[in-house]
């Protein structure tokens, strides 16, 4: 029994209705059991079920048909299915830059480096479509074109957008601020052990002097 049609019983109950093939032939070609034809012909089965045209859908042909009203012995054949091929989904990397725009990129990275430094070098990569290569020489001044880079805000030369730029600058400054906190809280845990590890006697006074006589 075939399995290519998507709703066999619809199909089926067209076919009874509209064509002269047999019930085992439309049995096979939906995937049905004879019986089942059967009773879906007698209104056992499937009753109240609208008929779904095959020729329309593209299962079967009206040549087919024809062939198997003709010898009962016919075995339909449904219409080969054209494959859709979906296109596939790249994954998310860095962001692709336009030729025109990679020029621009040193300057949006100086533009970090001066303006915010917190922001990670790896946010900067997926944001703007740069390398952590680039940025570093542009730190480090070993760019071959370190003379000429000024810092320019990446949203007014199109690599980002105002909300993407505030979004990486708002994460990045709350992330600094989570380890200023875990810095300031070590700290000062240090300060208070030291303070207990000092004999008392360290904070005592001298005595004082006596007076000239």
């Amino acid at each position: 029994m075939s399995s290519n049609v998507l709703m066999p019983k619809a199909t089926a109950v067209w076919l009874i209705e509209n064509t002269s093939l047999a019930f085992s032939q439309i049995a096979d070609f939906c995937g049905l059991h004879p019986l089942e034809v059967q009773g879906i012909a007698n209104e056992d089965v499937a009753k109240g079920i609208r008929g779904v045209d095959p020729i329309a859908g593209g299962f079967l042909s009206r040549e087919e048909i024809a062939k198997g009203e003709a010898s009962e012995t016919y075995k339909l054949q449904p219409l080969e299915q054209k494959r859709i091929d979906l296109p596939q989904v790249k994954k998310k990397g860095a962001r692709y830059t336009p030729i025109a725009r990679r020029q621009d990129r040193p300057d949006a990275i100086a533009w970090f480096l001066k303006n915010h430094p917190e922001v990670p070098d790896s946010k900067v990569v997926k944001l703007i479509g740069t390398t952590k290569a680039t940025i570093e020489q542009v730190r480090s001044r070993a760019h071959w074109n370190s003379s000429q880079i000024k810092p320019v805000d990446p949203v007014t030369i199109g690599l980002c957008s105002q909300i993407e730029l505030d979004a990486v600058v708002a994460e990045a400054a709350a992330a600094k601020a989570r380890a200023d906190a875990r810095n300031a809280k070590t700290q000062a845990k240090t300060l208070k052990s030291a303070q207990e590890t000092v004999p008392a006697e360290t904070y005592e006074q001298e005595p004082a002097s006596s007076e000239e006589t």
